[in-house]
This record gives C-alpha cells, structure tokens and sequence, in this order.
C-alpha cells in the first residue's frame, strides 16, 4: 500500500493527465505539477517543491516537445530536457526514491532497417532529441537506479497529438497531406500511463537494481504517418463522419526546421521480458480513442458528427499536422 505521494513532473500533458487520472480510479496518492508550480528551469524551485511534497517517488513526463522550435531554442530545450530532469533525478537520489523519466524514439537518426533495441547506438537528428539523449544520459549518472523509458508517436484524447490534429483537419479541409516515408509506433497515452504506473508499483517493491536503465515501450505494430492519418480516417467513416481525402506526400515535400529519422520503430521485448508489459496493438487503442473523441462506430448515428464537431472547436488549427505529431510527449 502506498501512503506517501507519487510525484508526476507535468500537469496538463497528454500523459501526465492520463497519470494523474488512472492514479486517482486506483486510489493511488498522486500529485501532478506542471510549470508553474514546478519550473524545471530554475532548480532552487525544484529542490524546495519536491521536499515540500516529501514524494515516495518522481515520474518525470514534463518535457520541451516542439521538435521544430527546438531548432531555434537550443538553450531551452536542454535547460529543461537535460538540466530540469537531472535536477529531479539527483533530488530522488538524494532522498533515496525511485525516479522514472520518459525519453524518445527521437534520440535515433532512423539510418537502422529494423526496430531500434536499447543496445543500439543513439544518434539524434535534431536538437530535441539531442535534449533529451543528453536527458537520459544525465538521469542514469545522477541516479544510476533509474528508470528510462522510452516511447514514441504518443496519442490521446487530450493534448496536441496526431490523431486530434487530424480530426481538425478532417473538419477544415477537403484534401490532408501526410508524409509515408516515416515509421514508427503509435502509442495511447493511456496504455503507457497504465504501464508507468505498473512499473512504479514495481519499482517501490522489488530490487531497484531489476528497474534500472533504458526501456523501450510503444504501442504494438508499426506504420507510416501517412498509415497512422489513413486508420484515423478510416474510423471516422465508420463513425459517420465524412473523411476528407488523404494524399502522401514523402519528407522532401514536406520542409521543416527539424529533421525527422525515417525510421524510429522501437523494440519493446526487453520491457515486456523485465516487467510482463506489452501494450496493445496500436489500431486497437487508436479505435478506443476515437469512441472517446468522436463516439462508437455507428454508421447511421448523426449525433456522433455533431459530438464531434462540439468537442473539437476549440482545438487548434495546425497548419502542419505531421509537424504537431512531432511534438509528441
């Protein structure tokens, strides 16, 4: 049973909304704190806020996640990625409690044929992943019993993602561009928060020595983005809402300040042979978002289009929708 807080750096994030949700259903003490009342820039805050709490342990999902402004924001990025997360790592060690940080599939360049495994060599393309490889590298010396995981293409009902980028776009315009030469794995937000979860329980019982380093942890099965924008679709039809017709387009077509690897599919076996965890297949979880956001298949069901409609109003019009999926943590 667990009596003193579990600590989660990020607040209103896809997935530490996901957290602080599925602890409170479980009865799980929780405290989420987002940037203002935590600033992982300024470390005397950090140090003060964090033995205020007096948490049993720290789950760090606050991140700088706009991949592209990353470019022109190296200091930031790194003050946050790099700076704030070792910051919490050595109050964690400090206080002698378990530390989990969630990185990137980002940190890899894409050059690999297969799904990159935690052996394999990172060699990021841009500055966010550059941040937060520098992150990950930080954490594990400040608190050598730390927990790294790391994920890719995250996904919700909440929170700028992907797949609510694309049902704006379904809605305000009749033709969607999506780049097909990029790979990846989507993930719920809410499956890895179940998982996260699972393996802090996990970290508070057992030898920490079982939990510590680098894990890779993503949904089930891989796509491009244009396969990902194409199911999104598909279920939108299925919920009787009329798609707008998907284009492909490859990376060349599609400038942006940062370079994205072809490739970033991750290896989630180790994970699964260390803690039993498998995420489901990725168009499983996809099709429960979407009953969240739009509402069950229903062919026939005009209310499904006009739930829709209501709930997406205030959803920000994304130029760029692959540029929005990019910032995915």
């Amino acid at each position: 049973m667990i009596e003193q807080s579990i600590l989660i750096a990020g607040r209103n994030g896809q997935l530490a909304t996901c957290l602080r949700h599925l602890a409170a259903l479980r009865g799980l003490p929780a405290v989420a704190l987002g940037r203002e009342e935590l600033d992982l820039e300024v470390r005397e805050g950090i140090d003060r806020t964090v033995a205020s709490i007096g948490p049993c342990m720290i789950i760090n999902v606050a991140a700088y996640t706009a991949v592209d402004q990353a470019e022109s924001e190296v200091g930031k990025a790194f003050r946050i990625n790099r700076d704030g997360a070792v910051a919490l790592a050595d109050i964690a060690w400090q206080r002698n409690i378990p530390f989990i940080h969630l990185s990137t599939d980002y940190v890899f360049d894409g050059a690999k044929q297969e799904a990159y495994d935690e052996a394999d060599v990172p060699a990021p393309l841009n500055a966010y992943g550059a941040s937060k490889l520098a992150g990950e590298a930080a954490v594990l010396a400040a608190h050598p019993l730390a927990t790294v995981i790391r994920s890719s293409w995250i996904y919700s009902p909440v929170g700028s993602n992907f797949v609510r980028t694309m049902l704006r776009l379904a809605e305000t315009r009749p033709i969607v561009k999506v780049v097909c030469d990029q790979q990846g794995n989507p993930t719920s937000a809410a499956e890895l928060a179940a998982a996260l979860l699972q393996i802090a329980e996990r970290s508070l019982t057992d030898d920490r020595r079982t939990v510590a380093g680098i894990f890779h942890l993503t949904g089930q099965g891989a796509t491009t983005w244009h396969g990902f924008a194409e199911a999104i679709f598909n279920g939108l039809s299925r919920r009787g809402v009329q798609p707008p017709t998907l284009e492909a387009i490859t990376t060349d077509q599609h400038p942006c300040a940062a370079r994205r690897p072809p490739n970033s599919r991750l290896d989630s076996s180790k994970a699964e042979r260390v803690f039993g965890i498998r995420l489901p297949a990725w168009r499983q979880s996809l099709e429960t978002c979407l009953d969240q956001l739009v509402g069950e298949g229903d062919p026939d069901a005009e209310g499904n289009r006009a739930g829709w409609r209501q709930r997406n109003a205030s959803l920000p019009d994304h130029a760029r929708g692959q540029q929005a999926a990019a910032a995915h943590l």
